[in-house]
């Protein structure tokens, strides 16, 4: 590989590809904007994350949300695109259908950008404001979507509401749908496969496009949703095609999912840095008995 070439005061020709994103933060990192950001990083690509607001969350449990107003979120974003080429938008938790409006707005200004949205699990949050949000985000950011990913349990009951019938809906039936709102692609995730698998479904109205499927991993996770959707725009915005984004991007979901840790006493959080830890050897022992020694640190002499 050819490295990039540099010029004075380290300035690179070939910048890394910048992704704008809209999300909550997230105190515990599971997801939200520190969850993008160290995944857009992680996979070669720039975050400039767009605050719509904050969780007030441990690893088990979403208990509230503050959001922001309107005018700060479209503030963010104007202030960063009138100084930087974005490549792609992600579109997180909003928090609020003004805050949707604001974001299909500024969404509407940049045509020729793709826009990647992510649809989570709203069951934490009061029946209103989730129909709220949900009709506002069907009928001001899906047309402007070029690739929607969310969970199949997610995205059947927002999508089809009224479906009846004893099977359970396809990623086809959920790309059609969100195909009828002009969405290109739609990844579908979770959905239950024989002999403990989990399939997941690249999708468009027309045709399934790619499908992976992976086993089970007995944990329950957080941020798993807003890793994959990070990872699909990053990747996307370097110049990967569709299909090769798909792939590569629940493939490294996988890796993040399969080097998962617990910080807390709740759900387990994806591993991002996962080809970051140290590599185990024979010598592990004595490095962790070295690590793990006292260290006494000086005192100062500052004085209040």
């Amino acid at each position: 590989m050819t490295p990039p070439v540099t010029t004075e005061l380290g300035q690179n020709d070939s910048p890394l590809p910048c992704v704008l994103v809209f999300n909550a933060n997230d105190p515990c990192a599971a997801g939200g904007l520190s969850c993008d950001a160290l995944t857009i990083a992680s996979v070669g690509g720039h975050a400039l994350p767009v605050v719509t607001g904050c969780y007030a969350r441990d690893t088990a449990e979403i208990f509230d949300h503050f959001c922001f107003d309107e005018e700060a979120v479209a503030e963010q974003a104007r202030t960063l695109l009138e100084d930087v080429p974005v490549q792609i938008i992600k579109v997180g938790f909003a928090g609020s259908a003004e805050n949707l409006s604001s974001i299909a707005e500024i969404a509407s200004d940049y045509p020729d950008v793709p826009l990647v949205a992510y649809m989570p699990n709203l069951s934490w949050w009061s029946e209103i404001q989730t129909d709220l949000y949900l009709d506002a985000f069907h009928e001001l950011i899906l047309p402007q979507t070029t690739v929607l990913v969310g969970n199949h349990s997610t995205l059947w009951r927002w999508l089809l509401p009224d479906w009846n019938s004893e099977r359970q809906p396809t990623a086809r039936d959920i790309a059609r749908a969100a195909g009828e709102m002009g969405v290109a692609y739609t990844v579908v995730t979770g959905m239950p496969s024989p002999h403990q698998f989990i399939e997941n479904v690249l999708a468009t109205p027309q045709v399934v496009v790619a499908s992976e499927k992976f086993e089970r991993i007995e944990a329950v996770f957080s941020g798993a949703g807003d890793t994959l959707s990070a990872c699909l725009a990053a990747l996307l915005a370097s110049g990967c095609d569709m299909g090769d984004a798909f792939t590569e991007s629940l493939s490294y979901l996988d890796r993040c999912l399969d080097s998962g840790f617990r910080p807390g006493m709740g759900h387990v959080i994806p591993d991002r840095l996962f080809w970051a830890q140290p590599e185990t050897d024979d010598n592990s022992d004595e490095l962790n008995d070295a690590l793990s020694a006292p260290f006494d640190l000086p005192p100062h002499d500052t004085q209040h």
